[in-house]
């Protein structure tokens, strides 16, 4: 059985910084891409970015290009969300999310992934 757990959530004021991390059990953490997704009070989960399985690739969604850095360390089957410049609109839950399939190009699509996290809530105030 796959376990996701993310920790690193937490309160900030706008404009600082927080690090997320997903911790991965339970199959090869380093042949699959990732992905963090987060879900805001009353709206739909989003993507936020992927990173491929071998860490050499990554995109992100368009609002937080520039401000958040998503990584992995296979040796330590972790998953990483730098979020820097953090703004009001960054507050959610945020999730991170294991890829359905082996040796996969990083992909958006929820339905990509197949094993989820609990979700860490990151609350930004202004």
């Amino acid at each position: 059985q796959v376990q996701l757990v993310e920790s690193g959530g937490g309160l900030v004021q706008a404009g600082g910084s927080l690090r997320l991390s997903c911790a991965a059990s339970g199959r090869t953490f380093s042949t699959y891409a990732m992905g963090w997704f987060r879900q805001a009070p009353g709206k739909k989960r989003e993507f936020v970015a992927a990173i491929s399985w071998n860490g050499g690739g990554s995109y992100y969604t368009d609002s937080v290009k520039g401000r958040f850095t998503i990584s992995r360390d296979n040796a330590k089957n972790t998953m990483y969300l730098k979020m820097n410049s953090l703004k009001p609109e960054d507050t959610a839950v945020y999730y991170c999310a294991a890829g359905r399939h082996r040796y996969s190009s990083l992909t958006t699509p929820e339905h990509e992934y197949d094993y989820w996290g609990q979700g860490t809530q990151v609350t930004v105030s202004s």
